[in-house]
């Protein structure tokens, strides 16, 4: 019997008109309802005809998540005075309950994407309803995209509702050809705000780390609320395994009157998930993912307490690696949390940070499109036909280095050709429901050892695997067969489901000849650049990146390990292990088969040329011996290379060759263009120019070190438009001073020559001498040869700097002439002695 009452309540009723008016007149509409105003359960049984007196109409409701799907379901079924199966039922993978009356489907989006690529029209569906919109998953802005191109090309007359809490309605609005915006408006309570910060800072959130101290702030908070507010507590946390240890710590709430304390999430029991969703006999603590925020309804709450954390995924496309992180939630989302809890009643949230960071908080959650692995959404859209997704109607378009990534990704395993077109593999794939990676592993092992083992691998990959499961891929097999709980039961319906479609779809023409497909086999065909050696204390993957296993794995000493999840912690260079399994070297051998390679290999290495025929799989190294017949042209690229990371100092430098590069320097330093650059990266720019014919002789780095390299430096000289005969003219390497000594001069600072001479030798020299018109700096040295002074202007230093030095020295060098007037003074190398003789 239908429940009228209940029905007659949900404040979307007054929304129905504006509705029913903009799918009669446009096709599409954009429904913004707060939840619980009854926008997943009463706007489908009307479009049905279920309720009200509208024409019967197949109804299919899309849901982000499986445990929204069902509730959704049985929500509606209960309000009909039935149960879910008849003319409202569900699907969502490994499970199905719908009838032949069933007129009222809610499926996962994931479950929609799978039937609009078997059957584009969606033939006998007459409205589709795309709900909880505003979290913005990437499989309901694909199936949103690929629904819009049924109706524009194929369906004009199916009806698209896209359904959401809070979204951008102008947005969807306009990804819907302008369709019209419902708004339906909820009964709302006000919820008192109180901020409940840690009295001593916590370590922000990094991966899928959360400080333990933040987790008993939010169990002390929590036990705060129940004291001081009555009803039910809605906790919200970011993850599985938070709620779990926030459970732990609330311990005994007995205090309280008796306190039951649920968990729910995406594995919990549908008992547990059943109890939640119903008002309870005592009062209760419910600790829940983001799932509660809008896809379920927790009756009795009338307090919430917010972590401030959520969860979302990331792609380290440098390293392969993808994983959930956790982040600080966004406002809307504190929005949502918070309006939980004046649902029924005014109500209380308790948010666990500071007010003045909730401005510093994202004002939306991130688009899955924009952060996650898009490997799956790339095969989706080359088997739409459209694979660089530019003609899909979505609100972000998918960034073009994460399609590059998953288009690689997906070459590697045959699913798409060289211009990204879907091939019959790839076909295959898409339709088994798991990531491409995974559909991949499930159809090759499956070839090989039987599609039984392989299923039940893959289906133990295709989810989280609860930690306490360990990081050994074999042993979580084994527990999971063992295993009664919600995990263990929903693996067990996904390898049944595998082993069915898997006889649906062409089967490999290749095998692995001798492998069984073990838990190992197939998490080296997922992921064959994680294929990894035993190098040290960690692993290297083919792929690059090392890898560490936890502390008591015990996989350590494996000499071969395929990694099926792992992640990199904040300020790590190396990946840490969260999954894997032993694989024998063959395993790993054809598993990353495309990665192996026998190649030649010289280069430089601790400051010679090594040569080496290496063979490689990726970046591990399986062998190498040495190499005495290298390629020239090999060597020669690991001479330059050596030049590069040691600079010209490997050739031979005899003091004039350094001086000669001394003045080149200083000549390009004034005047430029024609006198070569000479620094060590212009040389080795030009090192084929001024080292041959020598280097093509050279064949290690003795031979360099036998490299004249002042005779080969004088091949850069300005030949050709004869300046380099200016040399000696514009930069001498002597200059001949008033005592008929020739002094070198000293270019080892480019901006200004250095003249040292004694001072006696300069007596009678007015004008100071130049180089390239650049006056030089002169060090007048003592008798001992020390600086006395130093000028660039000799006639200046005569006339008032000498009278100081005199004054100094004459005393301390009495055999010396020290005359009072050095302008007209006889220039000398020699004593007053020798002077007289």
């Amino acid at each position: 019997m239908i429940r009228h009452r209940e029905l007659d309540a949900l404040p979307v009723r007054g929304a129905l008109p504006g509705l029913h008016d903009a799918l009669d007149g446009h096709g599409t509409a954009v429904l913004v309802a707060p939840p619980g105003t009854g926008k997943t359960t009463l706007v489908p049984l009307v479009l049905a005809g279920l309720v009200g007196e509208g024409p019967a109409r197949r109804v299919v409701v899309a849901e982000p998540r499986r445990i929204a799907a069902r509730a959704a379901a049985r929500r509606m079924a209960w309000l009909l005075g039935e149960k879910a199966g008849g003319s409202v039922g569900f699907t969502v993978r490994g499970e199905r309950v719908v009838g032949p009356h069933t007129r009222v489907e809610v499926v996962t989006t994931g479950v929609l994407l799978q039937r609009l690529q078997r059957d584009q029209e969606l033939a006998g569906v007459d409205v589709v309803v795309l709900d909880e919109c505003h979290e913005r998953h990437l499989d309901a802005d694909t199936a949103a995209a690929f629904l819009w191109d049924v109706r524009e090309a194929l369906r004009p007359e199916l009806r698209l509702v896209a359904a959401s809490a809070t979204t951008d309605a102008q947005g969807w609005a306009r990804l819907l050809g302008g369709a019209p915006v419902v708004e339906a408006h909820g009964v709302s309570h006000p919820v008192e705000v109180v901020w409940a910060p840690p009295a001593h800072p916590v370590r922000p959130p990094h991966g899928m780390r959360v400080d333990p101290a933040l987790l008993a702030h939010v169990a002390s908070v929590v036990r705060r609320a129940l004291a001081e507010r009555d009803g039910d507590v809605l906790c919200f946390l970011p993850g599985v395994g938070e709620i779990g240890r926030v459970a732990g710590q609330l311990g005994d709430l007995g205090g309280f009157g008796g306190v039951d304390v649920l968990q729910v999430h995406g594995r919990a029991p549908a008992d547990v998930q059943d109890a939640v969703l119903s008002p309870g006999r005592r009062r209760r603590v419910v600790l829940a993912t983001s799932v509660a925020e809008s896809s379920l309804t927790v009756p009795g709450v009338r307090a919430v307490v917010d972590s401030g954390l959520a969860r979302e995924p990331r792609v380290d496309h440098a390293r392969g690696l993808s994983s959930l992180t956790t982040v600080r939630a966004s406002r809307a989302s504190g929005r949502q949390r918070a309006g939980r809890a004046g649902r029924e009643a005014p109500g209380t949230v308790y948010r666990c940070w500071a007010e003045a960071e909730d401005a510093r908080l994202p004002a939306f959650p991130a688009p899955e499109i924009r952060v996650a692995d898009l490997t799956a959404f790339a095969l989706q859209a080359a088997c739409w036909g459209d694979p660089d997704a530019s003609g899909l109607a979505l609100l972000d378009p998918p960034p073009g280095g994460a399609m590059a990534a998953a288009r690689e990704v997906l070459g590697a395993v045959g699913a798409v050709d060289s211009a990204g077109r879907a091939t019959e593999r790839g076909r295959s794939l898409a339709r088994l429901g798991v990531h491409p990676r995974l559909g991949r592993a499930l159809l090759d092992a499956g070839a090989s050892g039987g599609v039984e083992r392989a299923a039940e691998v893959v289906a133990l990959l295709s989810e989280e695997v609860p930690r306490e499961y360990g990081d050994d891929l074999a042993a979580a097999l084994r527990g999971v067969r063992r295993g009664g709980d919600a995990y263990a039961s929903r693996w067990r319906s996904e390898v049944r489901r595998l082993r069915a479609v898997v006889g649906e779809v062409s089967r490999p023409a290749a095998r692995l000849t001798g492998s069984h497909a073990d838990a190992g086999v197939v998490a080296a065909l997922a992921f064959p650049e994680r294929v990894a050696r035993l190098d040290g204390g960690s692993y290297l993957m083919v792929s690059g990146t090392r890898a560490e296993l936890p502390e008591a794995s015990p996989l350590h000493g494996e000499p071969w390990i395929a990694v099926a999840v792992a992640d990199r912690p904040v300020g790590r260079s190396h990946a840490r292990v969260r999954l894997a399994a032993a694989v024998p070297e063959d395993v790993a051998r054809l598993a990353a088969g495309a990665l192996y390679e026998e190649r030649d290999e010289v280069r430089w290495a601790d400051g010679d040329v090594v040569a080496r025929r290496v063979e490689r799989l990726g970046a591990v190294e399986l062998s190498a011996r040495p190499l005495t017949d290298a390629d020239p042209a090999l060597v020669r690229e690991a001479l330059l290379e050596g030049l590069r990371q040691e600079g010209p100092g490997l050739l031979r430098w005899s003091p004039e060759s350094a001086v000669l590069r001394q003045r080149l320097a200083f000549l390009r330093h004034h005047l430029g263009e024609p006198w070569p650059d000479v620094s060590d990266g212009a040389l080795h720019a030009r090192a084929e120019e001024w080292l041959e014919p020598e280097l093509g002789r050279a064949r290690r780095r003795a031979d360099l070190a036998r490299i004249d390299a002042g005779r080969a430096l004088a091949r850069l000289l300005p030949w050709a438009t004869g300046d380099a005969a200016r040399l000696d003219e514009l930069a001498p390497e002597r200059i001949t001073v008033p005592s008929g000594s020739r002094v070198r001069l000293d270019y080892a600072n480019p901006e200004q020559p250095v003249l040292a001479v004694k001072l006696q030798e300069m007596f009678g020299l007015a004008e100071t001498p130049a180089a390239a018109g650049v006056p030089v700096l002169v060090h007048l040295l003592s008798p001992a040869g020390r600086p006395a002074a130093v000028t660039a202007d000799l006639a200046s230093f005569w006339t008032s700097g000498y009278r100081d030095v005199r004054a100094e020295l004459r005393g301390r060098y009495p055999k010396h002439p020290w005359p009072e007037d050095p302008a007209t003074a006889r220039p000398t190398r020699h004593t007053n002695a020798r002077l007289r003789r």
